[in-house]
């Protein structure tokens, strides 16, 4: 039989090496606690193990079991070594929650260096402009009436109201089974996300229906998350997709409700092309224009990073998919009448992402009363307004070409994907949802919750080899606990469907896209205002599951500090 007596660093290899020695540190040299309590921040916010073992740090946890009087039976022994561990993680989490991540800072994917930029393009909606919660509900509003009116949706529909926080990003729906869910880096469903209307769906019903938690390739949505081609998901990847998400799951609640027979492809497709009428149609467009003040938020903060830009020489681009009108109506609020000077190329309804595609399309000029000129273009113009055309043509006109290009956009797919898989252009992700997050990871809650959940498991993963049925019987018990604790990670994000980023352990499927198509990320474009044009992005080297949990990347203090911790110059808390 293995003995019990284990290293507390053994019980928490690999997933919180960094906590065994901060927990040896604690109780054996508190007069150095400043130097690993810094670096301890980094196990909750993910962004490397970084610390290395203390040499001759005396393991308490070990000396606790072999203490142990030889006839203590094994129960108390695994029960002393739990109490120890749980004593010495709940006496570090104030140390660990003073260690606050800076929502202010811009995350890296990949390396990447700002020395290297010379040309910066942005989307328009949700990267330089940025909503009020009235968008949403308003969006939902009028959806919801096209439904009764246009769709004949039963009247007791007007009834429902958008519900703000019900889901989040990056969420997939199956049309054929009218089921909305999160789903992981790996294609499992996460169980306890799955809902039928404004309802959780067993996880028992759930199994039964996908035989399993693993939804198969081929039914996975396609490239751009859309469900085509046999594909029986869709992935709602776009922020303006949180009122659609929450319209399908009322209507579903009402035809439940009612005991309705309903044909679920039919919903979807209705809803959708509800929702897509709010925008075709310009019924949003007009009502954002007729109340800028009410729906456009943080202006000043997008113009000042247009300013700083232009101030350093920088040429600056737009293509949007939005209509000349409700872009400069916004821009004009945002910047000011003149707001066209800053950028050297200014494309609308472009038709992403087939304009990153589809070569055919030629540019066509605008006018400023929005009449469309029939003149080849044989050169983009600063001042002027185009319309689609494609990147092909824009990249033969402006010569802009590679990893001196940074895109920004908030769409994974349709605005970054393409352009880094195919054209070498850098991107930057704008992810409003992180500083919520981040906000929330920075709680002593979330830090207790989260430090004593890696060290339980670090517990089961050792502890599993004793097979003896006393022994089993802690382990299950344990097991159990942390069955208990981790949904509790779930509903502090969102009740229904949690992070924006993690299931319980795996990154979603939507962290998997952003990671492989961001070359950074960020809550707004404000953050760039935190550095200057000659940082460079450096990714933290997570250890990968075969290597060692310790990456030391020091500081010129010599103090092993993740950078991502430092806080950037110039920022606001």
């Amino acid at each position: 039989m293995a003995p019990l007596s284990l290293p507390l660093s053994s019980l928490l290899r690999p997933r919180a090496g960094v906590l065994c020695n901060a927990l040896q540190a604690l109780h054996r040299r508190p007069s150095t606690s400043c130097s690993w309590t810094r670096n301890f921040g980094a196990v909750r916010h993910g962004v490397g193990q970084l610390l290395s073992p203390q040499p001759g740090a005396a393991n308490y946890a070990a000396s606790a079991c072999s203490s142990s009087s030889a006839g203590q039976d094994t129960t108390e022994r695994l029960w002393s070594v739990y109490n120890e561990t749980k004593r010495q993680t709940e006496a570090l989490t104030p140390a660990i929650s003073a260690n606050s991540v800076n929502p202010n800072t811009i995350f890296a994917n990949n390396e990447m260096s700002l020395r290297d930029t010379e040309i910066y393009g942005f989307d328009y909606d949700y990267t330089l402009a940025f909503y009020s919660s009235h968008l949403h509900t308003m969006i939902f509003n009028i959806a919801r009436d096209i439904l009764i009116t246009n769709h004949r949706y039963p009247e007791g529909l007007r009834k429902y109201e958008y519900i703000p926080n019900f889901a989040v990003r990056g969420l997939h729906y199956d049309v054929q089974k009218a089921l909305l869910m999160k789903i992981d880096a790996f294609h499992y469903i996460q169980l306890g996300t799955v809902y039928r209307g404004l309802h959780p769906v067993p996880d028992e019903e759930v199994i039964a229906m996908y035989e399993g938690c693993h939804v198969p390739l081929e039914n996975m949505s396609d490239f751009y998350g859309k469900s085509s081609h046999g594909h029986t998901m869709k992935q709602f990847m776009d922020i303006f997709s949180l009122p659609e998400m929450t319209l399908l799951s009322c209507v579903n609640d009402f035809f439940m409700r009612h005991n309705i027979d309903y044909e679920p492809v039919h919903l979807y497709k209705d809803v959708k092309e509800a929702i897509r009428d709010v925008h075709v149609k310009g019924i949003m467009y007009r009502a954002v224009e007729a109340d800028i003040e009410k729906y456009i938020c943080y202006g000043e903060q997008s113009h000042a990073v247009l300013k700083k830009l232009s101030e350093h020489g920088k040429k600056m681009f737009l293509i949007t998919n939005s209509p000349f009108d409700f872009v400069d109506r916004g821009m004009s609020y945002i910047v000011g009448k003149d707001w066209r000077d800053l950028f050297d190329v200014v494309i609308v309804q472009a038709d992403k992402p087939s304009f990153f595609n589809d070569r055919r399309k030629p540019f066509r000029r605008v006018t400023d009363k929005g009449a469309l000129l029939w003149d080849r273009i044989h050169k983009l113009e600063k001042g002027q307004i185009y319309k689609q055309g494609n990147l092909y043509e824009f990249l033969r006109l402006t010569g802009w070409r590679g990893s001196k290009v940074l895109y920004f956009g908030d769409h994974i797919y349709s605005d970054l994907a393409d352009l880094t898989l195919k054209h070498g252009w850098r991107t930057g992700a704008i992810i409003p949802e992180l500083r919520k997050e981040i906000k929330i990871m920075n709680t002593e809650q979330y830090v207790h919750m989260m430090a004593w959940l890696k060290a339980l498991t670090g517990l089961i993963e050792q502890m599993q080899v004793h097979r003896d049925p006393a022994s089993q019987a802690v382990v299950e018990e344990w097991i159990r606990e942390r069955d208990a604790m981790r949904p509790q990670t779930k509903d502090i994000f969102n009740t229904q469907f949690g992070s924006l980023f993690r299931t319980y352990h795996n990154p979603t499927y939507f962290s998997r896209r952003l990671s492989r198509f961001a070359d950074i990320y960020m809550a707004s474009i404000s953050c760039l205002l935190n550095y200057d044009f000659q940082h460079t992005f450096f990714p933290r080297r997570t250890p990968l599951q075969h290597e060692s949990p310790f990456w030391p990347e020091h500081s010129p203090a010599g103090l092993s500090v993740p950078s991502q911790l430092h806080r950037p110059k110039a920022e606001s808390d």
